[in-house]
């Protein structure tokens, strides 16, 4: 009986085309039985499936069903404060800005503000006068002859060929419009980095653009990559939040001819970057490294990016910086829940510090070592809104940079596949049959909405709280619900006196 019942379909199948031999019947419905019968024998004979070597033709909606469901869960399933990583509140906040659609949202907050970990700021009854204009920040100490005026809000970095070469046009057409600056990622950079706004140029450690045929760094090449006047700012990309400790994935269904010559690799083959770089293997050396990026590009600002996996690596890389007075021009502080393409499951979840955590280590040390006055502190997780910005702003850093909240003002979905080669948005794909739903003319306006619209929400709520000026914020202004009880970051990250550490 239960082999009956698994194999009913095929059965039904089996029964109705003996049928068909004794009737006539069109030469359609013909077809499709013989077809389903065909399935029915594949599935039965096959051996790698055991699903449907059980339950041949019908074991096939549970391969569909699958392949769906995140967009079953998406659209049926998920509130609007529970998706993962990013919620649909959150995606709606940023699609209503990139499209410059009704901003509001009605009937009050969906959060359950009495739950743990609930976060607000505090507002005052003297709200201070708005600014018109959006602050920037100086990138570039006394070492550095190149210093650039950077906005508080950029695109974070994505590559070319982890992103699509119109997500990648419509980001930088975006950055043009806006004045703000594009990270390059480590890919390297493309003609379509080449449109007319301000990048920052990635070293990661597999030194696409600035590497020798062997895979090591090549100053003769990195020379020639930074010294075009788009390029504004170099960052040394030590580790990613979202896999931490591993170099970055290019899949080989991603890596065409056009990104492999880009790169300077072999095409169509996956792409690990090494997980540490070639070029240093200690803090003295990195550090010496980053003055040669920075003679070799004529001043321009040289940075570094990490996320923090062990505090005492970060102390060891501040003491070499007083060691050898080479002083970075900025640190770009990336949080364990980071976003990629493509990483590891373990990496994802396990390794890295969280981004809240980590950012105020990374300022708190630098304060210690009296280094905070010459280092910008950029941040780079999980940037969606404007609260997000007067958060991290508010813990110490500078400015901030956003990788997600672009590529939905672009047209993300949160689909989910940015590792297949087959983001149905046109975003994370070298698919040309789905690249080219990707409108340029129309996406790069949104990249530019979405940048406008945030930062004027920041100054509505800089005015709120009562401030005039971004160096007003302070950890006074955060607080977070714990265990019952409602404590400021103040309180739960205490300022480090400035040169305490240095004594």
């Amino acid at each position: 009986m239960k082999i009956a019942i698994r194999f009913t379909v095929f059965f039904i199948v089996v029964i109705a085309l003996i049928f068909l031999t004794f009737i006539k019947t069109s030469i359609g419905i013909g077809l499709v039985i013989i077809g389903l019968l065909a399935i029915g024998l594949y599935d039965i004979l096959q051996t790698k499936r055991s699903i449907l070597r059980n339950f041949p033709i019908i074991g096939h909606m549970r391969f569909l069903l699958e392949s769906i469901s995140p967009e079953l869960h998406q659209y049926f399933i998920e509130g609007n404060t529970k998706g993962k990583p990013i919620s649909r509140n959150v995606r709606t906040y940023v699609y209503s800005r990139a499209k410059l659609e009704n901003e509001n949202h009605p009937f009050g907050t969906e959060l359950n503000v009495n739950q743990e970990n609930y976060i607000w700021m505090r507002h005052s009854i003297y709200a201070a006068k708005r600014l018109q204009e959006s602050p920037r920040s100086l990138v570039g100490n006394h070492q550095c002859s190149q210093p650039y005026s950077a906005s508080l809000f950029n695109i974070s970095a994505m590559s070319f060929g982890a992103l699509s070469k119109n997500a990648i046009s419509a980001l930088n057409l975006g950055a043009k419009l806006g004045g703000f600056m594009h990270d390059t990622g480590e890919g390297g950079i493309s003609p379509y980095h080449l449109l007319g706004g301000d990048l920052v140029y990635q070293v990661g450690t597999g030194y696409f653009g600035c590497r020798t045929l062997e895979g090591k760094f090549s100053a003769e090449n990195f020379a020639k990559t930074v010294n075009i006047p788009q390029v504004k700012m170099i960052s040394l990309k030590l580790s990613q939040g979202a896999k931490p400790g591993h170099g970055g994935i290019l899949p080989a269904s991603k890596n065409n001819e056009e990104i492999a010559k880009i790169r300077g690799v072999e095409p169509h083959v996956t792409i690990f970057s090494p997980p540490s770089h070639t070029a240093f293997s200690n803090p003295i050396e990195m550090m010496e490294f980053i003055g040669e990026l920075r003679r070799l590009s004529n001043g321009k600002p040289v940075g570094f990016k990490l996320a923090v996996g062990n505090k005492k690596e970060f102390i060891a890389i501040c003491e070499a910086i007083i060691q050898t007075n080479i002083i970075p021009d900025f640190i770009t502080v990336d949080g364990a829940e980071g976003g990629t393409g493509a990483a590891p499951l373990d990496f994802t979840d396990h390794v890295g510090m969280p981004w809240e955590e980590a950012l105020a280590f990374v300022v708190d040390t630098l304060r210690g070592y009296d280094l905070k006055k010459h280092i910008k502190v950029i941040t780079a997780t999980r940037i969606f809104t404007a609260f997000d910005i007067f958060k991290a702003l508010s813990i110490g850093a500078d400015l901030t940079n956003s990788a997600r909240g672009m590529m939905l003002a672009i047209g993300c979905i949160q689909a989910l596949k940015c590792h297949t080669n087959e983001c149905p948005t046109g975003v994370a794909t070298n698919n040309p049959r789905l690249v080219n739903g990707l409108v340029i003319a129309q996406k790069d306006k949104r990249v530019f909405n979405y940048h406008e619209r945030i930062l004027a929400d920041f100054m509505d709520l800089l005015s709120a709280a009562g401030c005039s000026s971004t160096q007003e914020l302070s950890r006074d202004f955060i607080y977070k619900k714990k265990q019952d009880k409602t404590y400021s970051f103040q309180e739960i990250y205490p300022d480090v006196e400035i040169g305490s550490m240095l004594r």
